[in-house]
């Protein structure tokens, strides 16, 4: 189910994925018919543009600060927050400073 990761191991998830400049970066460690679990860096002003989910998709800021627009509401979350975006409603992702997230969709 996992891949992309060490089993059996501690880790920091925000150490497994590097930011890279002027870019958004990602790395998938479980793709399935239900669940979808994919960290992320964005470099500071970097974005993923307004889209919507097949599923309720939960956001946990690992590191730095990043703005979330869900259905027009704007949110920023820093480390250690967390916000579920709705199924089917658009949202955007912005690299308010450079930030880490994971993210897990249920399907």
């Amino acid at each position: 189910m996992y891949k992309n990761i060490a089993k059996q191991t501690k880790l920091l998830l925000k150490d497994l994925v590097a930011y890279q400049d002027g870019q958004v970066v990602s790395k998938t460690l479980v793709q399935n018919d239900k669940v979808s679990m994919t960290l992320f860096s964005f470099d500071k002003g970097e974005e993923i543009s307004t889209h919507a989910s097949g599923g309720d998709a939960m956001v946990t800021v690992l590191e730095g600060v990043g703005r979330f627009t869900v259905d027009g509401q704007v949110f920023l979350l820093k480390e250690g927050e967390t916000l579920i975006m709705p199924k089917d409603i658009p949202h955007a992702v912005y690299g308010e400073e450079r930030f880490k997230m994971q993210l897990m969709v249920s399907f």
